[in-house]
This record gives C-alpha cells, structure tokens and sequence, in this order.
C-alpha cells in the first residue's frame, strides 16, 4: 500500500495519512463499528476503558480475518465529548503503533445506547 501525504496541503495533524492507494488485487475488510463492549458483554467503565475495548474488538476482528494494523487504510472515530481527543490519541497511538491509516473524526451528540462513549469502524485491505 502507498501513503499519500501531498506536500502541496499541510501535513496530517494526527495518526493518520491523508490517503491510501491500495494494488487492485487483494482482499478487503470492512469492519462494522466497534465500542466499548467486554467479550462477557459489559460495557467497559470509562472513556478510555471503552476505547480500548473498542481497539481489542477491532484488533480481533482483524486477527480472525488474517491482516494486523497495517493492513488498515481508512479509520472512522466517533466521540461523544471532544475532550477525550487526548485520551483517544494515546489509545490509538498504542495500538496503531507505525501505521497512519486515513482517518476521520466526528464529535456525536451521542452513539446507538447513552451507555458507549466511544466507536471505531474501519476498512481494512490485504495484498
């Protein structure tokens, strides 16, 4: 996969690339949104606490369909306070480790239950 971060706009302000070019043969992934849910089905307690759960989930998911972190080329976040952006950074920062998917974050009035502070979806694309 090719990064695509243009010198003639300004540089990503994040973890993430502007764009990714992905070779036409492949396989690709698209995960549905995850959020703070325990495997026993209890929702994580806290902003951080769900955001990592919801990056286990995503992980997994990647896992069980044979790519990692650095097959992910598009990333979406939704937040329901803007003021855990700085926790959020350090969750991604964490599991992202090097790689700079596009990404695109949404501050929400709220998600599907009043309970999940926190969503992640994304695609995923395989050589």
């Amino acid at each position: 996969m090719k990064v695509v971060n243009p010198s003639s706009i300004c540089a990503p302000v994040g973890l993430y690339s502007h764009g990714i070019v992905a070779p036409a043969a492949g396989q690709w992934l698209h995960v549905a949104g995850q959020v703070g849910v325990l495997p026993d089905g209890t929702v994580a307690e806290g902003f951080e606490a769900q955001a990592r759960a919801a990056w286990q989930n995503l992980l997994a998911i990647l896992r069980d369909a044979g790519m990692g972190v650095e097959h992910l080329v598009k990333v979406n976040s939704y937040l329901v306070e803007a003021s855990h952006l700085p926790l959020l950074g350090k969750v991604r920062a964490e599991f992202q480790q090097s790689a700079r998917p596009a990404s695109t974050l949404v501050v929400v009035k709220a998600l599907a239950r009043p309970e999940w502070l926190y969503e992640v979806d994304a695609v995923a694309f395989k050589p």
